[in-house]
Parts: C-alpha cells; structure tokens; sequence
C-alpha cells in the first residue's frame, strides 16, 4: 500500500475539465426512456407554481374587499383562498411523487451503465484505478445525482417559475416598484456566478478525496489479516485519517463558500424588498395604490427573494452533481483497448482447443520497460498437456493471461482453432476455457453456489460430483450445513488449500475444452495433492491442458513441458529430456527432487 494519499486534481485541472453545469446534459440519455414520467412531473411542477402565484391575487381581493361590507363577497375569497390551497397541496404531493421515482428510475439505470461497463474492462484499467474508487462512483456520486434529479432540478425548475411568473405579476401590480427590484438583480447574480464556479471546484475536490480514502479502506480491509499480521493498523489508521481529514477540508471550504454565497443573496434580495416596502408604503400613503396592492406586491417580492435564495443554493448542488457526473462519465466513456471486434468472427464447432502463439511480444502498460513476453512462438495442439515452468517473473502467467485475451500482444498474435483472439468476442472463447487461478477467488455465497459459478445451470449432483472429483467433497461434507453452508467474504472460512479444491471443482463443472491451471496444486497437501492430481489426469484427458507450476512434481506427466526464463523460452520437451539435457530445467529440478528422483 502507499505510504501517503494520492491527492485529486488540482484546481487549475478541475477548471479546465468543466466550467459549465452543462455537464449534467450527460444524464438526458438516461432521461429520455422515461418522457411521460417527466411530462407528468413537469406538469404537477408547472400547475403548483401557477396555483402558488394565484394565492396573492385572492389576499388582495380580500385585503380591499375587507371594509366594503360584503360579507358573501368575503366569504368567497376565503372559500376560493382554501381550494387553492388543496390543490396547490395536492399538485405539490404529485409533482413530489412523480419526480422521486424519476430519480430513483434514473440513478438505478446510471448504477447499472456503470457497472455493466467496469465488469468488463480489462486488467489494463484497474492498473490504473482503484476498485475502492470505482466503487465510491458507483455509491456516492449516483447518490448526488438520486439527490438532484429526486429533489434539486425540481425545486430549481419551481423556483425559476416563481421568480419569472413573480416578476411578471409585480410588473402588473406597480411597474415602479418591480422597476426598482430588477435593479437588485444584477448584485444578486454576479456573487452565483463567481462564487459558483469555486464551489463546483471544491465539490470535486471533495467528492476525490472520498473516493481516494474509499479505495484506500477497501485496500486495507481486503487484506486485512495481513494488515494485522504485520501489525500495520495503526499506520493503516493514520493513512485513512489522513484522507478522510482531507475530504473534510474540501468539504469545510465548500461550507464555507455556499454560507457566503447564501448570506450576499439573501441579504441584497431582503434587502431590495425592504428598500421597495418603504417606497410602496409612502406610495399607500398617497393613495397611488391600495393596500392590497401593496400586500400583493410583496407577498410576490417575497417570493421572487425566495425563489432567488433557493436558486442561489441549488446551484451548488447542481454543481456537485456536475462534478459527479462527470466522474461518471469519465468510466462510462473510458476507452479499454482490449475491446470486442465490431464483426466477429465465429469459432467452427466442435471446439478443438487449437492454440497458437506466433512472435508474441508483451510489456505490461505499468512496466513498459520490461519485456514479460519476448518473441514467444509456441502451438499447443488439441488435446496436448504443456506444462510451462521457470523462475518467478518468467512469464508463466502472462502466458495464462494472454491466452484469455486480458492483454493484448503489442506485436505478434495468438489463435484459438486459427483465430485471431482480437478477432473473436472475449465471452466465445472464454466460455470454452475452464481456469484454475494461482489465488482462488471465493464469493460470499455458499460452497454449492461458489462450484455452481463455474457453469450455472449445473445441476446439485453434477456441483457435488465435481467437488468429488477436486477432493473438497470431504471437508464440504463435513461443514455446518454441507454444501449449503456460507463460505464468508473471499473465503474467509477456509484454508488456502480448501479453497483451491473449490476452485479446481468449479473448473471440472465447467467441462471447457480448455483447461488452464496456474499453481492449481500448491496450498495443497501431498495427500490432496496426489488425489487432485489424479482428477486432474482423468479431466485433462481429451482437452488441451495448460500447467503453471512452480513444484515440479505436478508436471512429470506432461506431454511438453515449456522452460521460460526472461519472457523467453529456453527449451521444451519432457520431464526426463530436459533432465538429462543439464540446463536451468535439470537445475530447478535438483533444487526440488531427491538425488535419485532427479536421477531418473
């Protein structure tokens, strides 16, 4: 783990990534699928704001009417001031359900885009981010945008009609006075768009360093044993704090600038509305108006300094949610050079399992200045058993990596049955290889449903003879509820051994004409061991089998065993002609076998 916190992008870089709260136009694909939903919504808006700005003209019909004597005529006003209460009520309750589900029909839609796209990235993009922070984007920034579509754009679109619609009817009522309150405008807008600009740098300040301290709690959790083991927690801790005091900071300046922003507006508009009462007074006082007038002047003042109060702080929320939705633009645009063909080409069934490396040249993008694969040519025929073996950094794995399409050869090409890979979908040819990883993967689920990964629609008895065949039925027998017991996060229930037997049971069950096995064999003990070895032999037989080995025993019975050292391959044949050749095979080999074993 690093020893100190990745800082986010620098200010300079977040202005020139997004100066407009354009960036929420990203959301109108999401948008467009559900047009009635918002038609309806922007409908209810529509009427509330419409029912809100009517209140006024019925107080001052009151107000004037007041004195007269008409008491039906009053009764009216009263009885016609409730009903549009209730509908203003009932409006304002629609319009609140209508855009909620919008937002939670949107952002859903938003979590699903995003995860359908990192699922499929490459290891190249998670060499570059991590999944902590892919993880932050997918929780916390759809959760601001759930918040501004759900809630702010609604409230903004109500206000802005209520300021618009406001100062149209100020206008009717006394066009001195609305004259007057215009002129406060221009005081008002200049401190939203300079101060808005900053907050939309520091809510994106902000929402990294989440992100980052995510990554960075997911890192250390993951490996938390280790972490402990090496009694490393309270660095652990100080690297968190150490982040997550730093989104706070970014969070603090964000404070601190939405309180002025918030204090300049309200008291300039508070302020115009004051300076105009006191000018509207003297004019009652004239009799230029009437009093109802005047209250009806700024009953809608007042709500036109409210509408501009709102607006002032929904604007920073529109601004995290830009900085938000840029974030996840950024994945969802992400390019991943290991991509489908636009037209792919189709294997030829059956599946012979035929493969091919041809010059293949691979430098890993973090490490381009070293050469994990260096002009490898090799054929690996249907149903042949190649073992590849060498010192730690040979290749081996790369091999493994390669012929699962994660990376791409910068120069050269690998076929599978005469195909070019990059010319195939990853999910055709992938669907025909079974694999073993050097560090099984476990889910949180239960042992049944870990073998079941493999090939789901297996059946329970082909889940549990598989598990026979991988030696894990015993001790999956013997677990609290059998093959229906949870396994814990990553496994956490099981030894390093009982995992790999899991692994290799979800490889038998997966029946592909390709097998490949990294250290399939090595947490286990030579008893399972022996009776792994011996499911591995029957299911190798008749499918093209790839072995990574470190322990030479496991590959004796290999048909080819591959020699690498340096990206490089150094020699081939069979256990016991590379043996009796003397060279860095014979060499390992001395290192693991008895004298008269590395004898033979």
């Amino acid at each position: 783990m690093a020893d100190t916190p990745t800082p986010p992008p620098s200010a300079t870089e977040e202005r020139a990534r997004s100066r407009k709260i354009g960036a929420l136009g990203a959301l109108l694909p999401f948008l467009r699928p559900y047009r009635l939903l918002m038609a309806g919504a922007l409908t209810a808006l529509v009427a509330t704001a419409m029912i809100s700005l009517a209140l006024p003209l019925a107080v001052r019909r009151v107000v004037d009417t007041f004195n007269v004597g008409e008491e039906a005529l009053l009764d009216q006003y009263f009885i016609a001031a409730l009903a549009i209460a209730g509908l203003l009520a009932v409006g304002s309750a629609l319009r609140y359900a209508l855009v909620t589900r919008l937002g939670e029909r949107v952002v859903a839609d938003i979590r699903k885009a995003t995860f359908d796209r990192v699922i499929s990235m490459s290891p190249v993009f998670y060499e570059r981010i991590m999944t902590g922070e892919v993880l932050s984007r997918i929780t916390t920034d759809t959760t601001l945008i759930l918040s501004v579509i759900g809630s702010s754009i609604s409230i903004a679109l109500r206000n802005f009609l209520t300021f618009v619609g406001g100062l149209i009817l100020m206008l009717l009522t006394s066009a001195k006075l609305a004259g007057l309150v215009l002129l406060i405008v221009p005081a008002v807008v200049l401190p939203i768009l300079f101060l808005g600009r900053r907050l939309r740098v520091l809510s994106r300040e902000n929402q990294d360093w989440i992100a980052a301290s995510s990554g960075n709690a997911s890192e250390s959790l993951t490996a938390v044993q280790t972490v402990q083991a090496f009694t490393h927690e309270t660095a652990s801790r100080a690297q968190f704090a150490d982040m997550t005091e730093h989104s706070f900071e970014a969070a603090r300046r964000r404070i601190r600038t939405r309180a002025y922003l918030t204090t300049i507006v309200i008291f300039l508009v508070f302020s115009g509305v004051v300076g105009v009462l006191w000018i509207g007074a003297r004019d009652v006082r004239n009799e230029v108006m009437t009093v109802g007038a005047l209250i009806q002047f700024l009953i809608y003042a007042v709500m036109v300094a409210g509408a501009v109060a709102a607006l002032s702080e929904i604007w920073s929320e529109l601004q995290r949610a830009a900085g938000a939705t840029e974030r996840l633009v950024d994945l969802l645009e992400t390019q991943d050079p290991v991509n489908d063909p636009a037209a792919a080409k189709i294997l030829a069934e059956p599946v012979q399992g035929h493969i091919r490396f041809e010059d293949v040249n691979f430098r890993y993008p973090s490490r381009p200045e070293t050469a994990a694969l260096d002009g490898i040519t090799l054929e690996i025929k249907p149903g042949e058993t190649v073992a590849f073996v060498g010192p730690s950094g040979a290749g081996k794995t790369t091999i493994i990596q390669m012929i699962l399409r994660f990376y791409d050869p910068q120069s050269g090409r690998i076929t599978f049955d005469g195909v070019d890979l990059r010319d195939l979908k990853r999910d055709a040819f992938r669907r025909q290889i079974a694999l073993v990883p050097q560090d099984p993967v476990i889910f949180a689920a239960s042992a049944r449903e870990n073998i079941r990964f493999g090939r789901p629609e297996a059946t329970d008895a082909e889940i549990e003879s598989a598990a026979r065949a991988a030696a894990a039925d015993e001790f999956i027998a013997k677990l609290p509820e059998g093959y229906d017991s949870y396994l814990g996060e990553r496994g956490v229930m099981l030894s390093g051994g009982q995992k790999q037997r899991i692994a290799i049971a979800r490889a038998i069950l997966r029946a592909a004409p390709v097998l490949l096995l990294d250290e399939a064999t090595s947490a286990l003990d030579a008893e399972s061991e022996r009776a792994v070895q011996a499911a591995v032999e029957e299911l190798s037989a008749g499918r093209t089998t790839l072995i990574v080995a470190h322990r030479l025993a496991t590959v004796k019975k290999a048909d080819r065993i591959v020699v690498l050292e340096a990206g490089q391959i150094v020699d081939t044949g069979t256990h016991d002609d590379l043996v009796a050749k003397g060279g860095l095979y014979a060499r390992l080999a001395r290192l693991q076998f008895t004298d008269g074993i590395a004898a033979e």
